[in-house]
């Protein structure tokens, strides 16, 4: 749907939009509002995940000087366990978190919860044993679970459909940005191994957490909250911004409390269950990198420092993929093929790391982290907002993205598990199950372009018969909670 045009276009042809009356502006131009909007949300969110992913996944850099052998877990799979055990409350608290964020406010609500991942990760760095090291993990997980689905729930809130990809994608190339950062950093902080009698890896959790602390207390100031809400919009940019969202996605029902009842009547919906495994179909092979990249360049027969100096590029090129695959989907208003092309792209990075070996193929491997980085890192921010924005209002938004989130981490218990050390040079196992995940989201993306071709279909063809006298009346309040159950609304492809 268009919020700025008198018509749309259905499958091809044009009927009239929505009846949402979208004001002119007078004190300024919507160009000029779209960049104060953006200027106020999105480098706050993408600094704020930019730590929340850092803190996560830099256990990876902290093996390679010496945690395991520190704290006594060289065998076994007592590594993977500590990575496991952050996923359980990250999934269990997905969707009471987005219920708590409406309720509490964004900028609160994100401020506590990145502060208190700051200080899991500034205990992780004093811990001498597994048994801390697997408390701090968890306690991080449940700090961090309100994250990632909070703030594209956020997002979503303040951006037409035909807007939204572009800047999802360059938030979510805070996970690239903090993995590339994350190896400068650790290369940097090894270097402080024995300072004050800490071992590299310690300084690593102290010094990045201290600093995520600092910024969790600047960023209660910061970060914005709903346009319904915040005091840097007046009246006419707010009354301009609501008849706008309006207009694309249907009345937002900021108003209406989220009950028990409004989330369960979400998962009756299969569009839900199905956006869910697109993006669980994608964690596996994300994790899998992101926890065990650097592991896997070591094996190249790179030393501590130049492993993490190697694991920068990957990274790096993510990012500029991610940024030209938001464009042309923006730029065409589409979602599916800019979603199929990066899975396949990394499919084929993992067939080559799959089927490639030998230190005289070590630039054929190293190249295929590159795709491998480039497909995931592409594919994944286009399958959560192309999901994300075909859902309408807050309570169908909040709870949906929350699932698809939640729902989609238990890739990363399967992620933790799939890197052994009994695997290693190889790793066989581990790029099989990453290629059978990735075909997991390919298919499930393929259904739920079928299943919203089907309904827009549907609800094209009940329009067309249906005689106006015959037509249904819906009150305001009905129609924001039914959001894109509506029978006005359309979905996007």
């Amino acid at each position: 749907m268009c919020a700025d045009r008198e018509y749309e276009e259905k499958d091809g042809r044009a009927v009239e939009a929505p009846a949402y009356d979208v004001p002119q502006l007078t004190t300024t131009t919507e160009r000029k509002l779209m960049a104060k909007i953006d200027w106020h949300i999105l480098p706050v969110l993408c600094v704020l995940y930019l730590w929340a992913f850092l803190d996560r996944v830099n256990i990876s850099n902290a093996v390679i000087f010496g945690l395991e052998q520190d704290l006594h877990i060289t065998t076994g799979t007592k590594y993977n366990t500590a990575l496991t055990i952050f996923f359980v409350p990250y999934i269990i608290f997905e969707i009471p978190s987005n219920v708590l964020l409406k309720k509490l406010k964004p900028h609160v609500w994100l401020s506590i919860c990145m502060f208190g991942f700051g200080l899991c990760m500034w205990c992780q760095g004093l811990v001498t044993s597994w048994g801390g090291l697997m408390a701090t993990r968890f306690f991080l997980g449940a700090f961090e679970t309100g994250m990632f689905p909070g703030c594209f729930y956020l997002m979503g809130m303040w951006y037409k459909r035909s807007e939204a990809q572009k800047r999802f994608s360059f938030f979510f190339s805070s996970t690239t940005l903090a993995g590339a950062f994350g190896g400068l950093l650790a290369s940097g902080i090894g270097e402080m191994d024995g300072m004050r009698g800490y071992r590299g890896w310690r300084w690593i959790f102290i010094i990045e957490g201290v600093i995520t602390c600092v910024f969790a207390i600047v960023w209660f100031f910061c970060i914005p909250d709903f346009p319904e809400e915040v005091k840097w919009l007046n009246e006419e940019e707010r009354t301009f911004i609501k008849a706008k969202l309006a207009a694309d996605s249907g009345n937002s029902a900021h108003d209406i409390q989220i009950g028990p009842k409004d989330v369960v009547k979400v998962f009756k919906d299969y569009k839900v269950i199905i956006g869910g495994l697109m993006y669980f179909g994608l964690i596996v092979p994300a994790y899998g990198y992101a926890y065990f990249a650097p592991t896997i360049i070591k094996t190249y027969g790179y030393g501590n420092i130049m492993t993490q100096l190697y694991s920068i590029p990957p990274w790096a090129a993510a990012f500029g993929f991610s940024m030209v695959i938001a464009y042309l989907s923006d730029r065409l208003r589409h979602r599916f093929a800019f979603a199929l092309v990066p899975i396949l792209i990394a499919i084929a990075g993992f067939a080559i790391l799959l089927n490639v070996h030998g230190k005289e193929h070590r630039a054929a491997q190293y190249g295929a982290l590159f795709l491998v980085t480039s497909g995931c890192y592409s594919a994944m921010p286009v399958i959560v907002c192309w999901f994300a924005m075909n859902l309408g209002g807050h309570h169908r938004r909040s709870v949906g993205t929350a699932w698809q989130v939640g729902f989609g981490n238990i890739g990363g218990i399967i992620a933790t598990f799939s890197f052994l050390q009994k695997d290693a040079p190889l790793y066989r196992p581990g790029y099989i199950i990453c290629i059978s995940f990735i075909c997991l989201a390919g298919a499930s993306c393929v259904a739920y372009l079928l299943a919203v071709w089907f309904e827009n279909r549907k609800r094209d063809r009940q329009e067309t018969v249906m005689h106006p006298s015959a037509a249904v009346e819906i009150d305001e309040r009905e129609e924001a909670l039914l959001g894109d159950l509506a029978p006005t609304y359309r979905y996007q492809y």
